[in-house]
């Protein structure tokens, strides 16, 4: 049993920063997931892949994991680069593309 232990990026349909300053633990899969042959859905008999566990910091989550023996892998989180951009840039004389309709 593997957890991953990481810090969820921003959602990208959303400007907000919400859901992002948690470290989440999650495990994962121990086998693959089957189609089932009659209706045709996704199965998975791993319910571990169900557990998400949300920690303060990456020190908790760490410690959790070590306390309950489990292997873990830490990803850290990627800088986010960001733009800045005003409207009036695209009205401007010096333009690399003309503006046009």
């Amino acid at each position: 049993m593997t957890a991953r232990i990481y810090r969820p990026s921003k959602n990208a349909t959303q400007s907000g920063m919400g859901k992002t300053k948690l470290w989440r633990l999650d495990y994962l899969p121990e086998s693959p997931r089957t189609i089932e042959p009659l209706m045709g859905w996704t199965s998975s008999s791993d319910m571990n892949s169900q557990i998400r566990l949300d920690f303060e910091t990456r020190e908790e989550a760490v410690a959790y994991a070590e306390r309950n023996g489990i292997a873990y892998r830490v990803e850290e989180p990627k800088k986010a680069h960001r733009r800045t951009v005003s409207y009036s840039d695209n009205f401007r004389n010096n333009r690399v593309a003309p503006w046009t309709h």
